[in-house]
């Protein structure tokens, strides 16, 4: 699947949520989750969709051969890779800018439009940028945490920077072809997931569990950096699904 930030950001409500409650376990909200009952409500409904939905899909996508799945993830990928290109300029990221042009090229020629991935064997590393972490790199405060209608976990400063990311997703390429795309993505992600919903599950608080890994990977992102995308092994062979 296509290690777009943004799409394991909205896929990871979806694909980690477990059945959440809207009252509050300590009776107050979380500092950075204002609005925590509203939050749950939404997280509760997401869990609903995934497990009637998502989750199906994802483990029937499992039934895919290794090489079509894998091929179709680095086109997906590739295709969108761009948009890390853009913020690394906007980051003033320049040697990861020469990277990623490099790896976009290669992949896009000798790779053959991106279903191969070559340049990961030239040692050149899959970065991952979005606009949410170039605002945060510019000096936006994050903002109270959200938990989106099946876009999952964000933030007010994430939600803001998913407006540039949805235009290069759909508008671009066009709504028929954009949505099929992002669908593809969005499968893909949520298949690479389903090794975490044992863990997830057995939390206390599955919703403060999801919140709080989010909020300190993208504050990691922001203040840290962002370190490149490692291969999460093939879906097919995750034993989540039996």
């Amino acid at each position: 699947m296509s290690r777009l930030a943004l799409a394991r950001a909205v896929v990871a409500a979806i694909a980690l949520g477990t059945a959440g409650c809207a009252t509050l376990p300590s009776g107050h909200p979380a500092p950075r989750d204002p609005f925590e009952r509203f939050n749950r409500s939404v997280f509760r409904m997401n869990t609903a969709l995934d497990h009637a939905v998502f989750r199906p899909i994802a483990c029937g996508s499992q039934r895919v051969p290794g090489p079509i799945w894998t091929g179709v993830g680095n086109f997906v990928s590739n295709l969108f890779y761009p948009i890390t290109l853009v913020n690394d300029l906007l980051q003033g990221k320049f040697p990861d800018t020469l990277n990623d042009v490099a790896r976009l090229a290669i992949n896009t020629t000798v790779g053959v439009g991106g279903v191969l991935d070559p340049a990961t064997a030239m040692h050149l590393a899959r970065n991952y940028e979005d606009f949410g972490v170039t605002l945060g790199k510019w000096g936006v405060p994050s903002g109270p945490y959200l938990m989106l209608p099946i876009l999952g976990p964000s933030t007010l400063r994430d939600a803001i920077g998913m407006a540039p990311q949805a235009y290069a997703y759909i508008v671009i390429p066009g709504a028929a072809i954009g949505l099929g795309l992002y669908g593809t993505d969005l499968i893909q992600s949520r298949a690479e997931l389903l090794p975490a919903d044992r863990l997830v599950e057995s939390a206390y608080d599955p919703y403060a569990f999801e919140r709080n890994i989010y909020l300190q990977r993208r504050d990691f992102w922001v203040n840290g950096d962002t370190e490149p995308l490692s291969a999460t092994g093939d879906p097919s062979r995750a034993d989540s699904c039996h």
